[in-house]
């Protein structure tokens, strides 16, 4: 029985360390917007979508930091953030949002939630797990930096997968009776940037019955100091580089886990000298991306996508219950960094 659900992404263009708020916040409402005119029942915002992505910046100015994050729990009431939260509930669309957060402890992370419209709330929330980059700066003053682990604390919430309300028409719900798999509302997860490099994130998801993961990010298009192969890279071809690799986890993880995946970019020139890759996409449980976006700039990417194609890599070739063997994986949980075999 089909389960259909028309989904985008958010791309957005380049916004700057001066970028005035509202003036972000303004194009994000266009975007959902546009978004509605398809009848998107779900859009994902990119990686830190409200502001320029900061932590490429060491920033001593405490003011300065501080207004790069939000505060507290409540973003559909915070006058930064409420607009875009208004405008879901009134247009009836489900939306992942990210953003830096401030704990009210002080500490900060790499955040995303995902706000229901028919419930008028955020319903879920994901903190990033796997923060690149260097807490202190490089040496080279030309150095495109990424000082997430600076700014923000590793995540802590885990990847837990969770149900969205309201989006499959005639979806069993709780009470009516066991859900079997396959059915009901859809199962969701969240994942920010880096993490969708690391397979044992989409395997936690995948060990949820996942159906879609959503992942926002702002990925640079040439930063030597950061990643790339020995040799010298131009601009072009490290972009291109990032662009695959990019598609590469996407279609590879969405088909190991047969999933739908949705990922959506910060893109563009960002303070005329901060290039970020664009590669928007929606990608299909077979790895095939089935929508994508075609510039660096503000665009909706749209599909529409039936749940039920995730059956048959679930009860075939990637049959958990039946294939996978946990007894022979130890390593994963055991070992963090490269132990290699002895010499001979």
């Amino acid at each position: 029985m089909p389960r259909t659900l028309k989904i985008a992404a958010a791309q957005m263009g380049a916004v700057h360390r001066d970028s005035a708020r509202q003036d972000t916040l303004s194009r994000m409402i266009k975007l959902l917007q546009s978004a509605s005119t398809l009848d998107a029942q779900l859009v994902l915002f990119p990686e830190t979508a409200f502001t320029t992505f900061f932590p490429r910046h060491l920033i001593s100015d405490h003011k300065e930091l501080d207004s790069f994050f939000e505060h507290g729990d409540n973003l559909a009431g915070s006058p930064n953030t409420k607009p875009l939260f208004d405008e879901a509930k009134k247009l009836g669309i489900d939306i992942s949002v990210g953003f830096a957060e401030r704990t009210a402890d002080g500490n900060g992370y790499n955040t995303s939630v995902y706000y229901s419209a028919s419930q008028g709330e955020v319903i879920a929330k994901y903190r990033k797990v796997h923060l690149p980059g260097t807490k202190e700066p490089f040496e080279n003053p030309d150095a495109v930096n990424q000082l997430e682990k600076r700014y923000f604390e590793p995540g802590n919430l885990g990847f837990k997968a969770f149900r969205a309300p309201d989006l499959i028409l005639g979806a069993q719900k709780k009470g009516a009776g066991s859900v079997q798999p396959g059915m009901g509302d859809p199962i969701l997860g969240m994942m920010i940037c880096n993490d969708r490099r690391w397979a044992e994130a989409w395997r936690c998801y995948g060990l949820q019955g996942v159906e879609v993961v959503l992942c926002g990010y702002n990925t640079a298009g040439f930063a030597p100091d950061l990643w790339g192969t020995r040799k010298p890279m131009t601009p072009k071809e490290a972009e291109d580089d990032a662009v695959f690799h990019h598609k590469l986890v996407m279609q590879g993880n969405s088909y190991m886990n047969s999933c739908f995946s949705v990922s959506a970019a910060k893109a563009g020139l960002e303070d005329g000298k901060y290039d970020l890759i664009g590669g928007s996409c929606i990608t299909s449980p077979e790895g095939h991306v089935l929508a994508e976006a075609k510039t660096k700039e503000d665009e909706i990417v749209f599909a529409e996508i039936d749940l039920e194609e995730c059956r048959q890599g679930k009860e075939k070739t990637f049959d958990f219950d039946r294939h996978r063997r946990i007894d022979q994986y130890a390593t994963i949980t055991l070992q963090a960094g490269v132990v290699e075999p002895e010499l001979l």
